[in-house]
């Protein structure tokens, strides 16, 4: 992970919930020197998400590029594909050799149904609480946090807790004055304390 800049590889699907992506990449991309960003999907080509916007994956996990960082979403999509064998042994593929993965919301089922979380603490949206941990023989799930970082894994809890995230994992990379001024610069209000979760206690978590 010394190399500069990192490769962010961005997986898209349809039905990918867009903030999950878009949160993270604000924040990325605010360090251009830092990380470059590559958007891969099953398919090169367009790739609508759960709110109709279409991005384009340049890349295809049929032939992925390697990266230094793997950043999986949720979303409404996530559904399907976390019973497509396919997807998930393409997945594995990609992402195994990857020195940092990471989730945001029900992404975290993807990498659990991948084998990705096995042995690894982990959380996802508690909303999707239920469903979500039913991937996975060998997963830590935590039902209170607002993101999990467990060795070369970070998880995160639902869609905006990607950020805060997102803002943690530049810190550790970068450094919190390279996270400080990301952060800064969108104008956004970091939540810091990993074990801050409201959400938990709304849906009878905590």
């Amino acid at each position: 992970m010394d190399r500069i800049p990192r490769t962010v590889g961005l997986l898209l699907f349809d039905g990918f919930e867009l903030l999950d992506v878009f949160g993270p990449v604000e924040l990325l991309s605010r360090l251009p020197d830092e990380y470059t960003i590559t958007y891969l999907a099953p398919d090169a080509g367009p790739v609508r998400s759960s709110q109709g916007a279409e991005v384009i994956a340049t890349a295809s996990l049929a032939d992925p590029p390697p990266s230094d960082v793997v950043l999986v979403p949720g979303g409404s999509g996530t559904r399907h594909l976390a019973t497509d064998p396919a997807f998930l042994e393409r997945l594995a593929a990609w992402a195994t050799p990857a020195p940092l993965i990471a989730s945001v919301c029900t992404g975290s089922a993807l990498l659990a149904a991948a084998g990705l979380l096995e042995g690894y603490r982990a959380t996802s949206n508690k909303r999707a609480f239920d469903w979500v941990t039913g991937h996975g023989t060998d997963v830590t799930w935590v039902p209170q946090a607002r993101w999990v970082h467990d060795r070369d894994r970070w998880t995160s809890s639902g869609v905006a807790a990607g950020m805060d995230m997102t803002a943690a994992l530049i810190g550790h990379l970068s450094g919190p004055e390279a996270a400080a001024t990301a952060a800064r610069e969108i104008e956004l209000e970091v939540r810091t304390d990993p074990d801050r979760d409201p959400f938990a206690v709304q849906y009878g978590l905590a």
